[in-house]
């Protein structure tokens, strides 16, 4: 196990920059937002702590990345500011969801409800599901786990096309697994700021998708046709719990961070931090550590505290979903 602790002076640097001009934007802010934003350099702060790496196959040691200060996020050509003709967050959904309809639109609400209170002060509106043959993607079976899998990158073309007027951002979201290339076993979202749009799976939430009884596994003699999305009526998704619940607002949130510009976090524990496998993703916090924060304030303008205390409430009712306390979907 490795502890990435920074010294109270590189964050420091890293939040408030040396450079004047955004020093003195972080002196606009008022004394209860700085109160906040400084705990990110307060050792004994309850608040924000240190990263931990457990093993070699985390994501900083397997993607070596240089840590992205606000000053380097907000001279960057990749950073993205929401306009007053495109600022809502449109979340697509594809493909089947969940056991009932019932089920499915309070799944929705709770994405809904997480993705307004993150980011503050704009809209956020879902749509769908659409059925997988709409999107043209191509699909295989993986080697691996049997199980179906569609085309990450021909789902972002698809959303592309179809992107609304007003749109900030299309992110699209399904139950089926995901790859996004012939050499890769599978991704668990992919983004392009550039586009801004972006696709994520929860298929791999379930926590029987790893087991030889996963109802997802397709036969080996089962014969797919490019095309013949017929293999998807009745395919079996994983049904919606409070634990597949948090998972997915981690995981929404971590996408649509990436449409803002922002890059994977290295400073302190944060919910845009790279994962690459589930339990690396399951000790992400909901919260954004305050040097992504600021990077996120700088983009939408809220006011941090407001939307601190809106954001850390509805996170705490999403934890107690998760401690067990009770479920939103039961099985």
């Amino acid at each position: 196990m490795q502890v990435i602790r920074h010294s109270p002076d590189t964050l420091r640097d890293a939040l408030i920059t040396t450079e004047r001009p955004l020093k003195e934007l972080y002196e606009k802010y008022s004394p209860a937002e700085k109160q906040l934003l400084s705990e990110a350099f307060r050792p004994s702060s309850s608040l924000f702590s240190p990263i931990i790496i457990e093993s070699s196959d985390d994501w900083i040691p397997s993607h070596p990345e240089s840590a992205e200060t606000f000053q380097k996020f907000y001279h960057k050509p990749q950073r993205c500011v929401p306009t007053a003709k495109r600022k809502t967050i449109y979340v697509q959904t594809i493909g089947p969801f969940g056991d009932s309809s019932a089920h499915t639109q309070e799944y929705i609400g709770w994405l809904k409800g997480y993705c307004q209170a993150f980011f503050h002060g704009l809209p956020v509106k879902v749509q769908g599901p659409i059925p997988i043959s709409e999107t043209g993607c191509a699909f295989r079976i993986n080697d691996s786990t049997q199980n179906l899998q569609i085309h990450a990158g021909d789902l972002l073309r698809y959303l592309k096309k179809g992107k609304p007027a007003d749109a900030f951002c299309v992110v699209g979201a399904t139950m089926i697994d995901l790859y996004p290339r012939d050499s890769w076993n599978f991704v668990f979202g992919l983004a392009s700021a550039t586009e801004g749009t972006g696709i994520f799976s929860f298929a791999r939430y379930d926590d029987d998708f790893y087991s030889n009884s996963y109802k997802g596994r397709v036969k080996k003699t089962k014969e797919l046709i490019q095309g013949n999305y017929s293999v998807f009526k009745g395919y079996y998704t994983p049904q919606i719990t409070s634990t597949l619940l948090l998972r997915s607002c981690k995981t929404l949130t971590h996408e649509i961070g990436h449409m803002f510009g922002i890059s994977h976090c290295q400073w302190l524990h944060c919910v845009m931090q790279g994962s690459n496998h589930l339990e690396e993703s399951d000790r992400r916090p909901l919260q954004l550590c305050p040097i992504c924060l600021r990077k996120l304030q700088c983009a939408i303008g809220f006011n941090i505290t407001d939307r601190y205390r809106i954001e850390h409430s509805i996170s705490n009712q999403a934890e107690r979903v998760m401690s067990g306390s009770h479920f939103i979907m039961k099985k």
